[in-house]
């Protein structure tokens, strides 16, 4: 068997604060030593250009001291299954197809009084070249080395796999507390069946069935007996005049959520990575690669922002597999639990009709959108394939044009690869998610109203006429237009009325809601 070693370049200013994020590049080093454990990682692999500058103003946040507890093993045997289990919700997408799960996914368990972050990874497959598989392997080993217990998970089903007993002298070989997790024991009569899997060396065996839950507390009280205590707050005596200046420091700033959105293969992961100065989502040209919604908690600037890449979103007659179609429902999901979506567009391709049923789906849910032209250094005056350079101006009409009730949207043109331009996508959200967040009184929304030249707008509706207006709700920003008598203001009069309303006051990057409230005859 050949073996491969690698070299890590580090960046030497990030590596005392962060060595995660110092990490800029792993390559093949042929002239090391070979690997003990006789796994093969990826021939090489690199951080975002630019990444480690902006790494320097991001930072990822870390996860408040919890002690984590890494699930781990071969494809197909409800890893997964187990970790929806362990948290209490669908947060990852489960079938029967193997290799569903790829990137790493994060969750918080309560057990006991005890809080717990699980991290759930994609199936490992020893030895295999492919890029995804080595990928996968990558990010398993990142869970590894954050865990500090990992529960191996074997289907009892099954005989055992030489890759079972390769990745269990692996974690062996780690030191660190391993648990062996013979899932799909649904009934009494396979439990002797378990003692077969003794054979993989790990002395903790424990049957359980993630799907019905059997086993799950005894599994859970090992793992809470293996974990160290998360740190407690400390309880020191404080003065008065320090509770006052506690008192009176600003409330923590509110986290706004951010759904990556678009087609497959735009560079939404590549985004992401860029984004928060990692390697947090694997990214590969095979369109489709991520599938769980994958989020990354960062802090910049003092406001935190909480990035998650979904799944590319194609249509319906595309989707084969099970695990395609679920992907794309979660991607929705997430969609609608932000406050800002990124539509991230391919200059390369140009806006298509699947980009414009994307941003609908932003549009219709309430999302602030803007709008990311990636490649952008592929078409632009940057390229290097010798044509003419393509007129940035001229793209954004064409883009309005398409995307036409998505006007309000700012527009930004970048490069996720390189790096250039990204700064600008944290002002831009700051900004677009203030607007959202924005309440104008009611009086001022009467003084507006007088001076609005209705004279230039259709008709509002057989016999109806506004009397006030006001603003009931924000994100997004909803106004109720009283009538004096019942019907809906015709399309042509709300659509004027919006404008007006954006000209007044912006609400730049977010829809605005017009509701009708007539008044009724007693």
């Amino acid at each position: 068997m050949k073996h491969i070693s690698f070299v890590l370049v580090v960046d030497e200013k990030l590596w005392h604060r962060s060595p995660s994020l110092a990490v800029t590049h792993c390559c093949a080093d042929t002239k090391t030593r070979p690997r003990a454990d006789g796994f093969t990682l990826p021939k090489s692999y690199s951080l975002p250009k630019n990444s480690t500058q902006l790494a320097a103003r991001s930072k990822a946040i870390p996860t408040h001291g919890l002690p984590m507890l890494a699930i781990v093993g071969r494809p197909n045997v409800g890893k997964s299954t187990l970790f929806n289990r362990l948290i209490g919700s669908r947060r990852a997408i489960v079938g029967d197809e193997p290799g569903i799960t790829r990137d790493r996914l994060y969750g918080q368990a309560n057990w006991n009084g005890r809080e717990i972050r699980v991290i759930d990874t994609g199936g490992i497959i020893p030895d295999d070249k492919e890029f995804i598989p080595a990928e996968i392997y990558r990010q398993a080993r990142i869970a590894l080395e954050e865990a500090a217990v990992i529960a191996m998970v074997v289907d009892g089903r099954t005989e055992l796999a030489s890759s079972d007993i390769d990745l269990a002298r692996l974690l062996i070989r780690s030191g660190k507390p391993v648990l062996l997790v013979v899932n799909k024991i649904d009934s009494p009569k396979l439990e002797a069946i378990v003692e077969d899997f003794r054979r993989l060396g790990i002395k903790r065996v424990f049957p359980v069935s993630a799907e019905t839950g059997n086993g799950i507390g005894e599994f859970l009280d090992a793992v809470l007996a293996l974990l160290p205590n998360a740190p407690e707050p400390e309880t020191d005596t404080v003065s008065e005049q320090q509770e006052e200046a506690v008192a009176e420091k600003p409330a923590p700033a509110r986290e706004t959520k951010i759904a990556i959105i678009g087609r497959p293969n735009v560079g939404k992961s590549t985004l992401l990575n860029q984004l928060t100065g990692t390697a947090r989502a694997i990214v590969s040209p095979i369109a489709g690669t991520t599938r769980d919604a994958v989020d990354e908690l960062v802090e910049r600037d003092a406001q935190r922002y909480r990035f998650i890449d979904t799944a590319g979103i194609r249509r319906k007659g595309k989707t084969k597999l099970m695990a395609e179609k679920l992907s794309v429902v979660m991607a929705r999901k997430h969609l609608e639990a932000a406050d800002v979506a990124l539509l991230v567009i391919d200059a390369t391709e140009g806006v298509t009709a699947i980009d414009a049923t994307i941003g609908g789906y932003a549009h219709e849910s309430g999302r602030s959108v803007v709008v990311v032209v990636n490649k952008w250094d592929l078409i632009g005056p940057a390229r290097k394939d010798g044509k003419p350079a393509a007129d940035q101006k001229l793209f954004e009409e064409q883009l309005r044009d398409v995307l036409k009730y998505l006007s309000y949207a700012p527009v930004l043109f970048i490069s996720a690869t390189s790096g250039k331009n990204v700064d600008k996508v944290f002002s831009t959200i700051q900004r677009v998610a203030q607007e959202r967040r924005k309440r104008i009184s009611t009086g001022e929304m009467n003084r507006f109203l007088k001076n609005v030249d209705f004279e230039r707008a259709s008709s509002p509706g057989y016999g109806i006429r506004i009397q006030y207006l006001t603003q009931a709700a924000v994100a997004p920003p909803t106004f109720v237009v009283f009538t004096n008598r019942p019907g809906k203001l015709h399309f042509s009069y709300q659509r004027f009325l919006e404008n007006q309303i954006r000209r007044a006051f912006g609400f730049e990057g977010t829809p605005i809601w017009i509701k009708t409230r007539g008044k009724t005859k007693d």
